[in-house]
């Protein structure tokens, strides 16, 4: 029934139960009954319609009780009483379809992305024209940002550089040279360039992706009503019951009776109160559940189904470490290749840039920069040309294959700087994970997930060092789109199962689990509208909320349905008993639905200890030092380049190691010490437990011990030079405080300035 029909009906009976009581009170009961019973009409029209519905789907909902009672009572002239039931089952009816109607899955936004139009070579160059048009063998302009319109093979002289995330989920950019084989549905990442077709647009990738969306949607099931899932037993019951007052006493009154105190309005409304009220309470938490038939399939989930890219990682590369070369600095190698790749437009260079504005260094001047496609940016800066990019040829060192070997193990991208032809150091780039990941997940699996599997496009060494870190159950990695729906089905036949992710090409598969969550504040539209549930907020613990929301409602919900049941069962005994007449067993079935409604709308509340208040002050101290750490990351770098130089003790290897006691002595261990001071206090006092930050002080102590450690060994060595007996004691105190630091950093990150995020 469409909204406007619902609200029509709602308002005639609501109508003529209010008239016909006026009429009753001013002293016209004839006519009282008479609206009495034309509002029971009203209602017995659409309540049989539905049970013939119910029929025709194979299935006798508990409506039919509803349509014997409002039967009922015309027979027996007990016409308040049928409108009062009209009433009950019309405000339920409107309940249930506001939160049962489930949003429609609209695709337009990924047919939307579907080039259209591409440019064919022609006698007069590149025109042009409908996509439809292109056949194999056709040689194809794909310029800058745009998006390859069909599968084919790179030609001409320049190689491509693609973003492939909408159909992989690889952050990175990726290099094709001439001849290799290229889909469609990725982005031109760096100059135009040519594309022999190799399959029409209705034949490549991209439409296969939209094809399988569709296919795979069309095989949700419809949600089935609460209501019905009890009435194999309940309909029976009641009509038995009815027929045996009936048989008993052979008053007709007292079946009727019977039926209107077992009209079904508990069911009907408290599972649409509860649902609608979930829904409210996610909405809240930054998360658009469609509809109540997700949200229930939600709090089933056992199992957890996550793209990676975006996902568990930032989806973006970040800066992860800088080597310098003999002659070099860290902070000179990033300056210098910060000041070229500010004129370049590759994902990398926006990295590199962003790490050197986070230094806050003085920006070297450069000119006359140039980049080329798949190999780097050159610019000058003063009289020295430097590379960044590719490293030259013909400059392989064993230095430079140790770095290599290191980025193979770091699953790292490697850019690397040139002065004039000699390599001047290595920029070390990864898609990190999310520092909330891995609390996520632990939040996740309390919520009830007993089984996390990775899915991702990616390659296999990346994801597993994903996972090693995150403690992830399977490993599927470098998945098509079709063999990512694929494993989602087979993971769906073993239990309930919930797929995350955030790219185009996880479209298909969210549509194939039980319930498709997409990451829509950094997603594609296409995943967003293919999903079930969408994070309006880029924090995946929202989903974990989301399902303790959906366990505590559907909870709710059959509580209230239980005791609202139990209520009927025991009126519907003593109306058999003769001492409950229809009108009163109406009123009673009606404050049995308000009962059961209050205790369904505590669904929009949260559960009691599920929320932490964080009181203000609380909340500005754990700001201030999760900047703090932002500022604090560069010098953790500056350990590790300190404890290499004394690979080769020099004057360069002491010049670092007072700067590493400088920064310790004026930067780090104040950090430490004011977290001791302010912020451990006030995180025992709100979490309630003055033992809770125990094992962070301990991480405090062997900070600062490390440190004093570092501090004589530096005593000694302005007054005799560094020994050699010194070295390896240094590298322990150095890669000792490095690890201790990087760990400390994350547990806070990960225990504490989440808080203030997590009580919302």
């Amino acid at each position: 029934m469409k909204r406007s029909r619902l609200a029509a009906f709602l308002a005639l009976t609501v109508a003529a139960l209010a008239v016909g009581g006026v009429l009753k009170l001013i002293g016209r009961p004839d006519w009282g009954d008479a609206v009495f019973a034309a509002g029971t009409v009203i209602a017995i029209l659409p309540a049989s319609w539905w049970v013939v519905s119910a029929l025709r789907g194979g299935r006798l909902g508990v409506d039919a009780i509803a349509v014997l009672s409002l039967a009922g009572t015309l027979s027996v002239r007990e016409y308040l009483a049928g409108s009062l039931i009209a009433v009950m089952l019309a405000s339920g009816r409107a309940l249930e379809e506001y939160a049962m109607r489930r949003a429609r899955r609209d695709l337009t936004a990924l047919y939307e992305r579907a080039p259209r139009w591409t440019h064919r070579y022609g006698n007069d160059g590149p025109r042009k024209v409908d996509v439809s048009e292109v056949s194999r063998g056709d040689l194809l302009l794909v310029p800058a940002g745009e998006m390859v319109p069909v599968d084919g093979v790179v030609a001409g002289g320049a190689a491509a550089v693609l973003d492939e995330s909408a159909l992989t989920g690889e952050a990175l950019p990726v290099e094709y040279p001439v001849g290799e084989r290229v889909r469609s549905g990725v982005v031109n990442a760096g100059p135009a360039f040519d594309l022999m077709a190799t399959a029409a647009a209705d034949q490549s990738t991209y439409a296969g992706v939209v094809r399988l969306t569709r296919e795979t949607e069309a095989d949700s099931a419809p949600v089935v009503r609460l209501a019905d899932r009890f009435a194999a037993w309940f309909l029976p019951a009641t009509l038995g019951m009815a027929g045996l007052a009936w048989a008993l006493s052979g008053d007709a009154v007292r079946a009727v009776a019977v039926l209107v105190v077992a009209t079904p309005c508990p069911l009907l409304l408290a599972a649409p109160a509860a649902i609608a009220s979930g829904l409210s309470r996610t909405a809240r938490r930054g998360v658009v559940v469609k509809g109540g038939g997700s949200l229930e399939r939600l709090g089933h989930a056992r199992t957890l189904v996550l793209d990676k890219t975006g996902t568990l990682t930032q989806g973006r590369p970040e800066v992860v470490d800088i080597v310098a070369a003999d002659g070099f600095t860290p902070q000179e190698v990033l300056g210098l290749a910060a000041a070229v790749d500010r004129m370049s437009s590759h994902v990398l260079a926006a990295a590199i840039v962003r790490r050197a504005d986070e230094g806050g260094g003085t920006p070297y001047r450069v000119a006359q920069v140039r980049e080329e496609a798949g190999s780097g940016t050159t610019g000058t800066v003063g009289d020295r040309v430097v590379r960044v990019g590719k490293a030259p040829a013909g400059t392989d060192s064993a230095w430079m294959a140790t770095q290599r070997a290191r980025a193979a193990l770091d699953s790292a991208t490697t850019v690397w700087v040139s002065v004039d032809g000699v390599i001047a150091g290595v920029i070390f780039l990864r898609d990190a994970v999310r520092s909330d990941a891995a609390r996520t997940l632990r939040r996740l699996r309390s919520a009830g997930i007993g089984r996390v599997v990775m899915l991702t496009g990616d390659r296999t060494e990346v994801a597993e060092s994903v996972a090693a870190v995150l403690g992830v159950d399977r490993v599927l990695a470098e998945r098509t789109p079709e063999q990512k729906v694929a494993a989602v089905q087979e993971e769906a036949g073993r239990a309930p199962t919930v797929m995350v992710g955030d790219g185009i090409n996880d479209a298909p598969a969210l549509a194939a689990a039980h319930v498709g969550v997409a990451m829509g504040a950094r997603g594609s539209a296409a995943s967003a509208q293919a999903a079930d549930v969408v994070l309006t907020t880029d924090r995946l613990d929202r989903l974990a909320d989301a399902m303790d929301v959906a366990r505590r409602t559907r909870r709710i919900a059959v509580q209230s349905a239980a005791v609202g049941l139990g209520l009927s069962l025991a009126a519907m005994v003593v109306a058999a008993a003769g001492f409950l007449p229809p009108a009163a067993g109406a009123l009673l079935q009606e404050a049995i639905d308000v009962a059961v409604i209050l205790n369904a709308l505590r669904a929009l509340r949260p559960a009691r200890g599920t929320r932490l208040d964080v009181d203000a002050p609380t909340g500005a101290l754990l700001h201030r030092f999760e900047q703090e750490h932002a500022v604090l990351r560069p010098a953790l770098g500056l350990l590790r380049e300190a404890a290499d130089a004394l690979d080769r003790p020099s004057p360069r290897a002491l010049a670092l190691l007072r700067r590493v006691h400088e920064a310790l002595t004026s930067e780090i261990l104040p950090h430490e010490q004011a977290e001791e001071r302010r912020l451990y206090p006030a995180l025992s006092r709100l979490l309630g437990d003055p033992e809770a930050t125990v094992t962070m002080s301990r991480a405090h102590a062997e900070i600062s011990r490390l440190a004093a450690r570092l501090g004589r060994h530096l005593d000694l060595a302005t007054a005799q030079g560094l020994r050699p007996e010194q070295l390896d004691d240094l590298r322990a105190c150095l890669y000792g405080l490095h690890a201790v630091l990087t760990l400390h950093f994350a547990q806070e990150e990960e225990a504490y300035f989440s808080l203030a995020q997590r009580a919302g």
